[in-house]
């Protein structure tokens, strides 16, 4: 097992990595300070983990929250669904809310700690490669609303992270893929030496090959608690994690949610990003193809629909975190291995990427 700390002071904590962590009690237990234990999941891990769990629990006072399985349901009233058990036991602030689940579960429940008595301790437990390499590292909770992915939301560090290698033995290829997304994102926006062994391992890591799941998990998880350490509110460099999600966002937002998992908008919006990055003169044809390459040899998707013009795209890119004033600001690549600060982009230059990237 390797123990990665996420180093923000008194709201520091541990990223256990490493098989059967969910027949291990002692590292669930050590972060649960009272009886009242909340566990939150969906009804796609309630059969295969949810058992593993509570049996470590059998001490504890649990009650369990299970939702349904999908972006589409990542909402404020699926998340009432949380405070409406939390509030009819009678949790105490002192209580704890586990996370059992992909990056959907994992956001709704952090968000719904975060909200609870204005602050109940959580644990993310992520089951999917996405959730495990990004989303239940760094602390940021929420909910999708109609008119914009992720606008609502908190920034609420968890006790710890469990990411157990074992359950990424159930995840199904589209999952598996949906998850490199992210993977590949930390070597473009950071981490140069990785991304070549991306390109020398991608078939490894789509086989399922232990070894190197594990090697991708860790350095993608150093890299995200390295950013998250140095900017945990997003202020400055951990902005650069955003690497093609004002892309993605729109595309799952105006697709309709669930229609496409995070990761494929994810690797769709990061080619589109590349290429806008090669018209400011910083990526060559070359750059671009390789980051092309990588995606597709992890069987993404790198083109947008067809559904989504350059309009409907820049009305949806005007609904993002990253925009000041109604501008749209980006994360660019000046080379791979290196990602620029959200910067302003000439209006004609981001217009020729969305009205000629994928559809020629």
């Amino acid at each position: 097992m390797k123990v990665l700390q996420v180093e923000l002071g008194e709201r520091s904590y541990p990223i256990y990595i490493g098989s059967d962590l969910l027949s291990q009690p002692t590292l669930l237990i050590q972060h649960i300070k009272a009886k009242q234990v909340l566990v939150v999941t969906n009804s796609t891990i309630a059969p295969l983990y949810l058992e593993s769990v509570l049996q470590q629990l059998s001490d504890y006072s649990v009650e369990t929250v299970i939702l349904p399985d999908g972006e589409q349901y990542k909402t404020l009233e699926y998340v009432t669904q949380i405070f409406d058990k939390l509030l009819a036991q009678k949790f105490s602030r002192n209580s704890t809310l586990i996370a059992l689940g992909g990056g959907v579960i994992g956001d709704m429940g952090g968000f719904a700690a975060a909200c609870y008595q204005r602050g109940i301790a959580f644990i993310q437990i992520p089951t999917t490669l996405l959730a495990q390499v990004d989303s239940s590292v760094g602390g940021k909770t929420g909910v999708n609303h109609p008119l914009g992915k992720n606008m609502i939301g908190a920034f609420y560090q968890p006790q710890c992270v469990l990411a157990d290698a074992n359950v990424l033995d159930t995840l199904d290829d589209r999952q598996l893929s949906a998850g490199l997304a992210e993977v590949i994102k930390y070597g473009l926006i950071r981490d140069a030496e990785f991304f070549v062994w991306l390109e020398d391992n991608m078939p490894a890591l789509l086989a399922r090959d232990k070894a190197a799941l594990a090697y991708a998990i860790e350095q993608s998880c150093l890299n995200k608690a390295q950013v998250v350490a140095e900017d945990e509110t997003e202020t400055g460099v951990r902005a650069t994690l955003n690497l093609g999600h004002t892309f993605g966002h729109a595309i799952e937002t105006g697709s309709g949610y669930g229609n496409y998992l995070h990761g494929e908008a994810v690797a769709i919006g990061t080619c589109q990003a590349a290429d806008l990055s090669r018209r400011k003169g910083w990526l060559t044809d070359a750059d671009v193809n390789r980051i092309i390459a990588l995606f597709e040899q992890a069987n993404l998707p790198t083109t947008p629909p067809e559904a989504l013009d350059s309009n409907r795209f820049l009305e949806l890119m005007s609904v993002d975190k990253k925009n000041i004033d109604g501008q749209i600001r980006l994360i660019l690549l000046e080379k791979i291995g290196l990602a620029t600060l959200p910067i302003y982009v000439a209006q004609d230059l981001l217009e020729m990427t969305l009205k000629t990237y994928g559809r020629e």
